[in-house]
């Protein structure tokens, strides 16, 4: 049992790192910017963190920065090119409130980012007409508000 797991480790660490080098030197690059530059380095994010997840407890892991690294830039260019409501942008704060508490250990951070990306696409919301982006907007916003839920209980 052991040995099988341990092979399934190998197998997806093998895999996160060719996703991520396949979205370093190609697709980051390459990409326009705003939604589809915000999508890659999400995923890049995305990626690194599952790796950080393999490698938790190895205190010379590069893999925990490398994904908080992705997902700040992510976060910057979203905020400045995608509307608060946009399901990229929406996912993007999902993912890295995510990082925030399974990795950085620190579930104040992630409820603040969710809360905060949560407040900000309600708001938004408000002026939104009915269509398949509402319906994607307000099923992350679910999902976030869930998060925030689950972690504030963590903090009190």
């Amino acid at each position: 049992m052991h040995l099988e797991k341990e092979r399934i480790r190998r197998e997806l660490d093998s895999a996160c790192k060719d996703i991520v080098q396949l979205l370093e030197r190609s697709l980051i690059p390459s990409a326009n910017s705003g939604e589809e530059k915000v999508f890659y380095s999400k995923m890049r994010g995305d990626y690194y963190r599952y790796l950080a997840e393999f490698t938790k407890d190895d205190p010379d892991d590069i893999n925990a920065p490398s994904s908080l690294d992705a997902y700040k830039f992510a976060y910057k260019h979203a905020l400045c090119t995608l509307d608060p409501t946009h399901p990229t942008r929406l996912g993007l704060a999902l993912n890295f409130a995510v990082y925030y508490h399974d990795i950085g250990d620190s579930p104040i951070r992630a409820c603040f980012l969710a809360k905060h990306a949560f407040d900000e696409a309600i708001f938004a919301a408000l002026n939104m007409s009915s269509g398949q982006a509402l319906e994607d907007s307000l099923t992350i916003m679910q999902l976030l508000k869930d998060d925030i839920i689950l972690w504030a209980g963590e903090i009190q």
